[in-house]
């Protein structure tokens, strides 16, 4: 990626999304961003009048892209897929993108309502209870007073019927949204941002999952020293035992394993070139 300008703005490394640069984990393209740059770039874009959605991927998304087609060209057809979690930072900085960092989903939200509040970016908040969404939008209002939070919803917690997915189009365009924050659980999110890209007029689709409970004060996030140690994981398992633990079971050993099949050439992890679409920036692609 290109250098950051000497007074601090994004202003230099910004100006052409194909600067985007990517790494190749399990055949899910990983993007080289840290926190400013990938809240700038969404900036861009919106202001570009692009129409994109961005996934927030950790190790667990990586792992079920492997037996799930679909969710992994998803991927590679987004326009950021940030690294929300340690070992795809790690990744990125062997690879040599020395300043890329971690883009945990919960930060990302909060970086981009406060970069843009003072440009009157306009929010709409999809998903979780309408509950939660009452508590979060007024802890957000009350952090950024300045932001234009244009509309919540709470979906019903099943699959929608097609009149339904109609509706909900026609009522997240008339809010007039530039971002649509998505806050569903994971493939479900990303699912639902590429069935309906093509439907919806806002600029960005951005999925933050949990996020949404977290900033409405619902869940706690683990210290900071501990989502910087890469054993987050291992935090949320002495929270939720009993939901977490066939998960983590299974992703930390398949992680570790093809990564390193990955890194000494004993596997091979393609990124099929028919996954890339417009919304795609097109990088030189770079193994783990």
């Amino acid at each position: 990626m290109r250098k950051q300008s000497a007074d601090g703005s994004q202003d230099s490394v910004l100006n052409q999304t194909s600067s985007l640069e990517w790494i190749n984990v399990l055949g899910v393209r990983i993007s080289a961003v840290n926190l400013k740059s990938a809240t700038g770039f969404i900036q861009k874009a919106i202001e570009d009048g692009r129409k994109e959605y961005v996934c927030v991927r950790d190790a667990h998304g990586v792992v079920r892209c492997q037996n799930d087609p679909e969710l992994r060209s998803i991927h590679n057809r987004a326009f950021l897929v940030t690294p929300d979690g340690m070992p795809l930072v790690w990744a990125l900085k062997r690879a040599g993108h020395a300043e890329s960092d971690r883009v945990y989903g919960p930060d990302l939200m909060l970086s981009v309502f406060d970069s843009g509040s003072s440009k009157g970016l306009r929010h709409f908040l999809y998903g979780a209870t309408a509950e939660t969404l009452e508590q979060l939008q007024a802890r957000l209002l009350a952090k950024f007073p300045q932001a234009r939070i244009v509309g919540s919803y709470a979906p019903p917690f099943r699959n929608l019927w097609t009149w339904e997915e109609t509706e909900i189009a026609d009522r997240l365009n008339r809010s007039g949204a530039d971002i649509i924050w998505v806050g569903l659980s994971s493939p479900k999110q990303e699912l639902w941002m590429a069935r309906m890209r093509d439907r919806l007029e806002a600029s960005m689709l951005i999925g933050v999952g949990a996020a949404f409970d977290f900033h409405a004060g619902l869940k706690r996030q683990a210290p900071r020293i501990i989502q910087r140690s890469g054993f987050e994981w291992a935090f949320r398992l002495l929270c939720e035992p009993r939901r977490l633990w066939r998960r983590y079971a299974l992703v930390v050993p398949t992680f570790i394993s093809l990564t390193a099949f990955q890194r000494l050439g004993l596997r091979k992890f393609p990124i099929e070139d028919a996954v890339f679409g417009s919304s795609a920036p097109k990088a030189a692609a770079v193994k783990v």
